[in-house]
């Protein structure tokens, strides 16, 4: 059946079982939404920035585990994309961004609203493909989302010009594709898995460290199984929280630069660390000529260019982690006998993590007159849902929720991790309300974060997407204001941020409701209103404004060297 190509897109689009996308039209698209009209199956919904609809689909991709979709037109559109773009690129989200693109024949002519947003996307994206015939663009779609989902996830931009878009073809989807030279291994090495079991049942003071992977390979169950027949205690990233249910005594928590001090102290005593899909990134290193001194490494993962790229390794696996868990239960069962004894030699080292975990819990002087922001993470996970989806902007909130919040499922933390990227708390929401829109989606956010895309406020109410968002003030730039104040002599250079918002009217200028908290009397009904409301709601507590976040490893320090009192 002969179509244009815009209707090509949207009938891949339907192929590959999108049922939402986040764009903004302009001239470059405008033959896209066009067609778009007519597909009344593809929910549309227009952010008010394309900033913002990206980070909406990263939202979406992260809260369900599909594809997420946003579209761009040409130029400034397309620019305004790159931040979010780069955000899923760190945490290897699986997106597809379709953006407009000039006619071909004005392609490098500087056309009005041109920019090449092939050579700016490449070094962020898995894969950038410009289409230049309407036959290709099947082919190019299949491979694109195959990209997005398959080996390490990640965002694949599609650039479409206008003259693309308006040409006439054949739709004939492909059921498979094949891509030269990308095969990702996906199944782990049998003789890996076993040689992996046996050096975890030689070692002494063993510590699972599991990161992002293990959520966005859906491997929690087994990670969790694999956890508890060994007895192993389990560190996560901030990105791995709700891999392991953080309630189990074997939680260790998160650990790095503002882990817990029993998590980072086991890291550095231990003598086999198994990561789990995990980079060894600096906020957990530490200094990396004294992190994990002891400890022999064995190291998870579907990229095999991760593996040995920050630190060397004993025992490389690659492949996909939820195949390479379930493999090693399987070793697991088969050596019952040795496990039983394994598992009993593990006292000394559970009986030193307790005594970590007891030495410096994580916690916070409580104040009767200032609201801490602690107590106010405390009583959101006390009050809210078992399965509410918790978005997070980035800074000193970011650290506050890791820490207190508890996390005992996975996709219910979406957050910003390896880009750090201010702004990405309430639009990441507002996609994960659009997947879920019967549960619970609460974004915390920072007084300088929620400023950054503030207009999504429209989004949320006019498409009816009743996210609930936190904001901390302190009137600062909060975790740049720490540093100032440990390393800078407290010169507060740029960082106070003393103009008065009136939240609440900002509220209700979009059409939302708005509560105001200025004392700990006041944060558990604010809570508790806000929850009850049925649309979009503000709510804002005014918190201590030097409170810290604790413990700290300042930079280029080792694990063992944090900074617990200040």
């Amino acid at each position: 059946m002969k179509m244009n190509g815009a209707r090509i897109i949207l009938e891949c689009l339907k192929k590959e079982g999108v049922d939402t996308v986040f764009g903004y039209p302009g001239g470059t698209v405008i033959n896209l939404y066009d067609a778009l009209f007519d597909f009344k199956e593809i929910r549309h919904i227009l952010p008010r920035h394309e900033q913002a609809g990206t980070h909406a689909a990263d939202g979406y991709a992260r809260a369900t585990g599909r594809v997420g979709v946003a579209i761009a037109t040409s130029g400034p559109g397309a620019t305004n994309t790159v931040t979010g773009i780069a955000t899923a690129y760190m945490d290897s989200i699986p997106m597809v961004i379709i953006t407009g693109q000039v006619p071909t024949a004005l392609i490098g002519n500087d056309a009005f609203q041109e920019v090449d947003i092939i050579g700016i996307t490449r070094p962020c994206t898995k894969h950038s493909f410009l289409i230049r015939n309407v036959d290709d663009i099947a082919i190019t779609m299949k491979k694109a989302f195959y990209l997005a989902r398959s080996g390490r996830p990640g965002p694949v931009l599609v650039d479409f010009p206008k003259d693309i878009q308006m040409a006439q073809g054949e739709f004939h989807y492909p059921e498979t594709v094949e891509i030269r030279g990308y095969k990702p291994n996906l199944s782990g090495h049998p003789r890996q898995v076993e040689k992996a079991v046996d050096m975890i049942l030689q070692s002494k003071r063993p510590v699972m460290y599991v990161g992002g992977g293990a959520v966005l390979g859906d491997a929690a169950d087994p990670l969790t199984q694999l956890a508890r027949k060994l007895a192993v205690p389990v560190t996560t990233t901030l990105m791995g929280l709700g891999a392991f249910p953080e309630s189990d005594l074997l939680s260790l928590g998160m650990l790095g630069m503002h882990g817990a001090y029993c998590a980072n102290m086991a890291m550095t005593h231990s003598d086999l660390i198994i990561a789990i899909g995990a980079r060894f990134d600096d906020r957990v290193t530490g200094k990396l000529s004294t992190f994990a001194p002891h400890a022999k490494i064995i190291h998870i993962d579907v990229d095999p260019t991760s593996i040995k790229k920050n630190v060397p390794v004993d025992l490389p696996i690659v492949g996909d982690v939820k195949d390479v868990l379930i493999k090693m239960i399987k070793q697991v069962d088969k050596k019952k006998n040795t496990v039983a004894e394994f598992v009993a030699a593990l006292t000394p080292w559970h009986t030193d993590i307790s005594g970590w975990k007891d030495k410096h819990p994580i916690g916070y002087k409580q104040s009767n007159t200032i609201i801490k922001p602690q107590f106010v993470i405390q009583k959101l996970r006390e009050l809210s849902d078992d399965d509410a989806i918790i978005s997070t902007d980035v800074g000193q909130h970011q650290m506050w929720t890791a820490q207190f919040f508890q996390f005992n499922k996975p996709r219910t933390l979406l957050t910003s991790g390896g880009l750090g990227t201010m702004g990405f708390g309430l639009p990441s929401a507002m996609g994960a309300q659009a997947a879920f829109p019967n549960r619970q989606v609460i974004t915390i956010c920072g007084d300088g974060g929620i400023q950054m895309n503030i207009q999504e406020m429209a989004t949320l109410v006019q498409n009816k997407l009743p996210v609930k968002i936190v904001i901390l003030n302190n009137n600062f730039l909060g975790m740049v204001r720490q540093w100032q104040e440990l390393f800078f002599d407290k010169r507060y250079s740029s960082t106070c941020m003393e103009l008065p918002i009136d939240y609440i009217k900002l509220a209700d200028a979009y059409g939302a409701k708005g509560f105001l908290a200025t004392k700990p009397s006041d944060v558990e009904s604010v809570i508790k209103k806000g929850f009850k409301e049925k649309g979009p709601v503000i709510m804002e507590f005014k918190i201590a404004r030097e409170e810290k976040v604790l413990p700290m490893v300042p930079a280029g320090a080792s694990l063992n060297e944090m900074v617990l009192n200040a």
